[in-house]
């Protein structure tokens, strides 16, 4: 998986006041779960740019002061107005303990169904999957080169060695849509 590099500034003090502040300095307030205590810092937001707005998944090596911890992003929050990052929760993660993430689907192959007139529609972008941070795939890949005009791929079609799908196994992740073009052709119905 991905990694991304972040530093980060320890919070000497908390409260609605702080984080007002140090948002309106151009910095956003973030906490670490998962170890002892939670950790309260700061990072730049100008650094966030690239970890936020991207359908990459990463791990996160956090450099808080002198600290370094590897971890996920688990939430976000945005100003409902501005769309602006207000605050990050990030947790900490062993290579012994298994992570819960959500990771980008990934669509490769010409259909079957598409060279026939159909049309492939995503169902679902992200999966979410459980694993330890070295099985965790950067993306899942789903090649829909046999798949023809109405039929889809199911979760459960879908097998990932080390890595356990944890989304509902009769959700339909891709299908080929029978278009009106593509269905009056297999009808042999031409008329204008």
């Amino acid at each position: 998986m991905k990694t991304f590099e972040l530093k980060g500034s320890v919070r000497e003090a908390l409260g609605k006041k702080d984080s007002a502040k140090l948002r309106s300095e151009g910095n956003v307030p973030c906490v670490l779960f998962g170890g002892e205590t939670p950790i309260h810092f700061y990072v730049v937001k100008a650094d966030l740019q690239k970890l936020i707005y991207t359908p990459n998944v990463y791990l996160v090596n956090l450099e808080i002061g002198k600290n370094k911890q590897q971890a996920i992003m688990q939430d976000i929050q945005f100003d409902p107005v501005s769309d602006e990052v207000i605050h990050i929760d990030f947790m900490e993660i062993t290579n012994d303990k298994p992570v819960k993430i959500e990771v980008p689907l990934e669509v490769v192959g010409f259909a079957k169904g598409i060279r026939a007139g159909g049309k492939l529609q995503v169902e679902v972008r992200r999966l979410k999957v459980m694993a330890l941070p070295k099985f965790l795939p950067d993306s899942i890949k789903i090649d829909v080169t046999e798949l023809d005009l109405g039929q889809s791929l199911r979760v459960s079609d879908i097998n990932l060695e080390n890595v356990t799908i944890l989304n509902g196994k009769s959700v339909p992740v891709v299908r080929i849509m029978i278009t009106r073009a593509a269905r009056a052709a297999a009808t042999g119905d031409t008329k204008k």
